[in-house]
């Protein structure tokens, strides 16, 4: 990317976990691994992805305070759910969707499973802070993040692929 100023913009942000998730990635091979690696090392919380690396001098970890302080913290270290789906995506593509893959994937959205039981009784929150202990923030029940947290499961940590229906 390249910031505001023209220089290129070097911030860890999900946004690269796209390049590896998507069905036709646009890498692979040691590349994309490198790519799932920054991204779990640096981004991943135990409830999603943080938008932007905690080692970044513009990282907020906290979303909190009033409308003008949480939009500031929005793209800037807030963790958001439904970036598991394409992280835990690329991970089990990247290790060869093996049996331990799809395990560890299944294994990392055990933090989900028990909030289904906090903030909104069988629901996930809309974002979460960056920092420990992770409070869930903005509305209690978003429809994306619990639809990717299913999408994951099933495809991901279960391998049960839909098939694609093309219809003539």
């Amino acid at each position: 990317m390249i910031a505001d100023d023209g220089a290129p913009d070097a911030s860890i942000r999900p946004n690269q976990i796209f390049a590896v998730s998507l069905p036709y990635p646009l890498i692979t091979g040691e590349r994309a691994l490198h790519v799932v690696d920054v991204v779990e090392w640096e981004l991943l919380t135990p409830y999603g992805l943080r938008t932007l690396s905690p080692r970044d001098a513009a990282y907020h970890g906290r979303f909190e305070g009033d409308a003008r302080s949480r939009d500031g913290a929005y793209h800037q270290g807030t963790v958001w759910p439904w970036l598991l789906g394409p992280f835990l995506t690329s991970y089990v593509k990247v290790h060869g969707a093996t049996d331990d893959a799809r395990a560890r994937a299944d294994h990392f959205l055990n933090p989900m499973r028990e909030h289904l039981f906090d903030a909104g009784l069988g629901q996930i929150s809309e974002v979460f802070d960056g920092d420990a202990p992770h409070r869930p923030g903005g509305c209690f029940a978003q429809a994306w993040s619990v639809a990717e947290v299913l999408r994951t499961y099933v495809e991901d940590a279960k391998g049960m692929r839909p098939e694609l229906l093309i219809r003539s």
